[in-house]
């Protein structure tokens, strides 16, 4: 299905992101978890690269898998690091053989302490893969957009002006990176809705299961922790079950308020686990009438 007609068709709107496994006990680990979340009707499950475009074959063979095997819609990250545009068509052309119909377009993350690069012969910016793919094959193609400004942006504005090339070049719909103050996904939607982008805007969440790992996380993507959250997290830091607690019931409820105040649903990034993404879609489901009706 395409993730266009999805959205069209149905809400509450909940999706899930896995990233490619590094070993055969990893491999097994993610499918399992795809398997497990599968019970919850997801429309799409999305599968990554690695830094630097790093797991790019591993993210095509695992796309297929999810989707022949395990029987769940994929969207597969296609981005523009270390790709020429002959890479670039020969992966798309993979996809596409594989019935796969959805793809989010990056520019995408460098390898780690690294300043982004353009490939030779390949592109510099995400519009321009969206652009390419959208002449060149017929997938339904998302982007990515950041509520708290992208860390290259010198400000809103600016960011908010490159996300509608984006959306001009011809995506169909945006997911955002995680954040976990509402008031900014709103604030942000209203003013790409100002700017003239109209495409449904998808707001991505990181249940906080590990706080190390959080701490790492929002270092490198620009996200900021609200203070009577870190507050509170910091006096767990040393009870990783006490925190892995606090970070699912914090984003129930943050996934309850952005549901309610018109989301179109939540895309989860999973960090490959299930339990605290399945705990989460469970609880909203058995606590309203929201119902997940995707086969």
């Amino acid at each position: 299905m395409r993730i266009s007609d999805a959205l069209a068709a149905h809400r509450p709107f909940f999706s899930f992101e896995f990233f490619p496994p590094k070993n055969d006990e990893a491999h097994a680990q993610l499918l399992e978890t795809a398997r497990t979340l599968r019970e919850l009707r997801p429309a799409f499950v999305s599968v990554t690269y690695g830094a630097g475009g790093s797991t790019r074959s591993r993210t095509v063979e695992v796309s297929k898998q999810i989707r022949n095997d395990v029987g769940l819609n994929v969207m597969a990250h296609v981005t523009c690091v270390g790709s020429s545009r002959a890479d670039l068509r020969s992966l798309l052309s993979d996809l596409e053989a594989a019935g796969i119909e959805n793809v989010l377009a990056l520019r995408g993350d460098p390898p780690r302490d690294a300043a982004f690069e353009q490939p030779a012969g390949g592109f510099a910016h995400a519009d321009e893969l969206v652009a390419m793919i959208k002449r060149e094959f017929d997938f339904c193609v998302g982007g990515a957009c950041h509520p708290e400004k992208h860390l290259e942006a010198p400000d809103f504005e600016t960011d908010v002006e490159h996300l509608r090339g984006k959306v001009d070049a011809g995506a169909e719909f945006l997911i955002t990176q995680l954040f976990f103050d509402n008031d900014k996904y709103f604030a942000f939607v209203d003013r790409a809705r100002a700017a003239g982008i109209g495409v449904p805007i998808l707001p991505g969440i990181m249940p906080i299961t590990n706080y190390e790992q959080i701490r790492r996380f929002i270092a490198l993507c620009g996200a900021t922790i609200p203070p009577k959250l870190l507050v509170e997290l910091e006096q767990r830091q040393t009870e990783p079950k006490a925190v892995e607690d606090l970070g699912v019931a914090f984003a129930t409820l943050q996934c309850a308020d952005l549901l309610r105040r018109g989301a179109p649903g939540i895309h989860f990034y999973t960090l490959n686990k299930s339990p605290a993404s399945r705990a989460i879609v469970s609880s909203l489901i058995a606590a309203t009438a929201w119902s997940p009706s995707f086969a």
